[in-house]
């Protein structure tokens, strides 16, 4: 699919005379302006102004979407963007986001609008995504530069950019090229115009050139800044996810609503048990419930003390904490076998302090319905009056406190409001067990849980049982009945193939499943060649986008030929090659995680509400939301919140979470922050309307739009 761009231009010098101002004059009876903490999102539906907005959303900071497409939308004119508030000036946006240099028709009192607004109070313009010329600062990439595809090009931040809004990565860009039948990216690829103030933020070689061609900058002209993007991208590219927090900084100058980090955490489920192993004749599980009866040989996989030195000395080298999700039965049933010994416990007991630990219930048993395993798929088993069995509350709050003492007897960190259910289970799974095990919820609440670990591919968002908040855990393609990679290929090739092939043929059955294979893969380079970097980029974009939602994988993974750990590293070693010092993965343990997601869900919903003021006056930020709704904030380094820092470091500024008793909060910002417009004529003048004239991109060029790869 293609569309072609359009944009008009027009000097702000024009603009202003038709105020009947002269550029640069100041009225005496003038005063310093409310600037809302607002962003402006102008959409044609293209993707890359879409992906602006889901990164502010993402953040939690509050903007206005104004869809060019949409019958009777709001006209963007002097009244829409400023007034007055008890006599003061007010810039009902502190940014604007277009889709392009100027997406208006010809002759738009619109973009005449903007354009005089970004004037006089000193806002910013990003043009999402904008054909390089002469208007947008840059020249046509026909004379010299270049445009198509860019997959796989490695891109650089400039010194500009490092020392301005990208600060935060270490400097490398890569575009992705995941698939050779779809052009990802699209760009175009110029360098500055004869006499233009223009700053390329990040760039690239020209193909056949030695000169370099921006794809981020900053034009200044006419008492305007815009931030020039002249590459195509989707919310869901790395591209992208590397360089929207320095979008966003740029736009706002580092002083917005909502916060964003990038988070990471891993938990390993089934510590101290053995997991079953994979049959690759049978293509089942001995010991699961969909493998015949009696079938096979089980030969769990179990940890050893060498993987809990391997473990440990890469928490160490990564920098990085490992959240283990036990059941103490495991370690009671290998003792009661071997005349009391267990050298696993032994050395995970010794090393407890080294790791989080998570109650996973006592012996991992299924905690919904009572499973009739008579038919496949199972079914839950039903009483004589057709009502559902279900697994009592008592059992379930046997399995939890027994599970928790063991672990308290062992000295094992924990924090006794989370858990995990074996198979996440007593919640609700489809189709067989279409709600909660009634008797969950009573159980939580008998034994203090507040924090109960869920599917994420079954229920992304958060929700109460009973008196606890689920906290969704992504679940990585890393197979728990796994140990080596041949039987991690082996089981993959049989979920993600056709039945001709030897598969399971869920693909067939089933078009919008992911990771589906045109052929099998090859046990003995499949899993590094394929399955490993799949999973790592899938993981990677979780971190890179303000996700705080844990993944997890199994003990079995870190055991034998601990094919966890590859896509482990990946994503560590992958995001320490492109991010700088001040910006290092957030490692949560699971009741931080459920909490950052419930200060989310009420921050949004009181944006949604419209119960949030913000603005800027000078150096001062006030802040104010309803009672009991904390606010989040990204703050220059420096400012100050009653009397004390505000938030804390990170990528380069300061930002967090400050409770609300439903009064103004107000921030000083530091002395060294750059100041806005300094007065504003208040005398009511009104936004040039005048008539623009219209310039089309030279005929045959189009953009194209990305790709986007399975999440």
């Amino acid at each position: 699919m293609k569309r072609t761009i359009r944009s008009t231009a027009l000097t702000v010098g024009a603009l202003i005379s038709s105020l009947g101002l002269p550029a640069g004059t100041a009225h005496a009876d003038t005063a310093t302006p409310r600037i809302d903490l607002r962003v402006l999102v102008v959409s044609d539906g293209d993707p890359s102004t879409d992906a602006i907005a889901a990164e502010l959303d993402a953040a939690g900071t509050p903007y206005t979407e104004v869809d060019l497409q949409q019958a009777g939308r709001p006209v963007i004119d002097a009244g829409f963007l400023a007034d007055t508030v008890n006599g003061t000036p007010r810039a009902k946006f502190q940014a604007v986001v277009l889709p392009n240099d100027n997406p208006f028709a010809a002759d738009s009192p619109e973009m005449a609008a903007l354009a005089a607004y970004e004037q006089t109070y000193t806002i910013p313009q990003v043009d999402a995504y904008t054909y390089a010329r002469p208007e947008a600062g840059l020249q046509n990439p026909a004379g010299g530069g270049y445009s198509g595809s860019v997959d796989g090009v490695q891109a650089q931040v400039t010194a500009a950019g490092k020392a301005g809004p990208f600060d935060y990565l270490d400097g490398s860009v890569p575009f992705e090229d995941n698939s050779p039948d779809v052009v990802e990216s699209y760009a175009y690829l110029s360098t500055p115009a004869a006499g233009a103030d223009f700053t390329p933020y990040v760039d690239a070689p020209i193909p056949g050139q030695s000169t370099r061609g921006s794809l981020v900058g900053e034009y200044r002209h006419d008492g305007r800044r815009e931030l020039v993007v002249t590459f195509v991208y989707n919310q869901y590219q790395q591209q992208f996810r590397l360089l929207a927090r320095g979008i966003v900084e740029w736009m706002t100058g580092g002083v917005h609503l909502g916060a964003s980090r990038n988070y990471f955490a891993v938990h390993v489920d089934d510590v101290f048990l053995g997991d079953d192993r994979w049959d690759t004749t049978l293509n089942c599980t001995p010991g699961d419930i969909d493998c015949p009866q009696g079938a096979g040989v089980e030969n769990p996989i179990r940890m050893t003390p060498a993987d809990v030195d391997y473990a440990t000395a890469w928490e160490s080298r990564q920098n990085f904490t490992f959240d283990f999700a036990f059941n103490g039965a495991g370690s009671v049933d290998q003792r009661e076998g071997n005349n009391g010994v267990d050298v696993l416990a032994d050395k995970l007991i010794a090393d407890r302090d080294k790791f989080r630990w998570i109650n996973h219930t006592y012996t991992h048993p299924f905690l919904g319905c009572a499973q009739d395993t008579t038919v496949v798929p199972w079914k839950c088993a039903t009483n004589a009056d057709g009502s559902t069995q279900w697994v009592s509350g008592t059992t379930i709050s046997d399995e939890i406190a027994t599970n928790r003492a063991w672990g308290q007897a062992a000295g094992l960190p924990l924090e006794n409001g989370e858990l995990i259910t074996g198979e996440h289970s007593g919640l609700r799974l489809l189709p067989q067990q279409p709600e909660d095990n009634p008797n969950l919820a009573p159980a939580l609440a008998a034994n203090g849980v507040t924090w109960l670990g869920s599917d994420n591919s079954r229920e992304p968002g958060q929700r109460q049982v009973g008196p606890a908040t689920t906290v969704p855990r992504y679940p990585m393609n890393v197979f728990y009945n796994a140990g080596k990679a041949a039987e991690q290929v082996d089981e993959y090739n049989w979920i993600y193939t056709s039945r001709a092939q030897g598969g399971s043929g869920v693909c067939e059955d089933h078009a919008d499943t992911s990771s589906c294979l045109s052929a099998p893969l090859d046990t003995s380079t499949g899993y590094t060649d394929y399955i490993v970097p799949l999973e790592t980029r899938i993981d990677l974009g979780h971190v890179l986008s303000n996700d705080p939602k844990p993944h997890f994988m199994h003990q079995s993974n870190l055991a034998e030929e601990r094919i966890g750990y590859p896509v482990l590293d990946g994503v560590l070693n992958g995001y320490n090659a492109l991010f700088a010092d001040n910006t290092p993965v957030v490692n949560l343990r699971m009741q931080d995680i459920g909490t950052e997601l419930q200060r989310r869900a009420a921050w949004k919903a009181a944006l949604a509400a419209g119960q949030v003021t913000a603005y800027r006056v000078g150096d001062t930020v006030t802040v104010q939301a309803p009672a009991g709704v904390a606010v989040t904030a990204t703050m220059p380094t420096g400012t100050t919140y009653g009397g004390s820092g505000f938030g804390d470091a990170y990528a380069g500024e300061v930002s967090g979470w400050t409770a609300s008793a439903g009064t103004p909060l107000t921030l000083t910002l530091a002395s060294s922050t750059p100041s806005l417009s300094a007065t504003v004529d208040v005398g009511g003048k009104a936004a040039a309307t005048r008539t623009t004239p219209r310039t089309r991109v030279p005929a045959g060029v189009s953009e194209q739009v990305p790709y986007t790869p399975d999440d």
